[in-house]
């Protein structure tokens, strides 16, 4: 570990860097532990059938990576499936949809659904708002999305504002003073889009200025 991480350390405070980065510096809190606990348990699932939903940015599809390299399996975007993938995933255990909208191909998914159920295997399907408030023309499709266990990912708590904003900025060797991030945590929207167009602004202001991180720049990113 270097010294820039050994320093970011010594700022965090709250809690604790070692633990919470579990996988892949999959930062665990309150907002997202269920997802976190839920997905790493597999297979003692209640049901095959898993909808993580989340608004964009909150690290649904870096909770699928950990999954995946854990446990194995196949991953595609909701708006590519065909007939052709429907044959490829007759090998693999575990089926992951991502981004999935109420535009979807209802018969490829209502066949989808089919086929996991068949030959009992397991299917998590993400998307930002539940798929059981999804009006399908498909009545059939309607009932299925009933069968899906529902795993939250709310909205972030400080302590995973605070570990998104610094391991964002470390990431792109900004270096920022804790009373910053506290500063930043209570003027910014509790959405992990404000968190991520926050982090595209400041690190865009830094590059042009070349300058330390201050108030003024802040609030600058800030729109204030």
């Amino acid at each position: 570990m270097g010294d820039e991480m050994k320093n970011l350390n010594q700022q965090i405070l709250s809690f604790d860097y070692e633990q919470n980065f579990k996988d892949q510096d999959f930062y665990v809190s309150k907002s997202n532990e269920y997802s976190f606990k839920l997905l790493n348990s597999w297979p003692k699932w209640e049901k095959n059938f898993v909808n993580l939903i989340g608004e964009n940015f909150s690290g649904k599809s870096h909770l699928i990576n950990i999954f995946l390299q854990n446990f194995k399996g196949i991953k595609i975007t909701a708006s590519k499936i065909t007939n052709d993938f429907l044959k490829e995933i007759k090998i693999y255990e575990n089926i992951i949809v991502e981004d999935l909208l109420e535009s979807i191909d209802e018969n490829l998914l209502f066949t989808l659904i089919n086929i996991i159920e068949q030959d009992n295997k397991y299917l998590i399907v993400t998307s930002t708002k539940p798929i059981v408030e999804f009006k399908f023309k498909l009545q059939d499709l309607n009932s299925r999305s009933k069968n899906f266990l529902l795993s939250a990912i709310e909205k972030p708590e400080d302590d995973l504002m605070y570990a998104l904003i610094l391991k964002n900025l470390s990431d792109r060797q900004i270096l920022i003073d804790k009373k910053l991030i506290d500063f930043i945590i209570k003027r910014i929207s509790r959405s992990y889009g404000k968190i991520s167009d926050f982090i595209y602004k400041i690190d865009e202001i830094s590059l042009k200025r070349k300058k330390p991180i201050d108030f003024k720049i802040i609030k600058e990113a800030l729109g204030e």
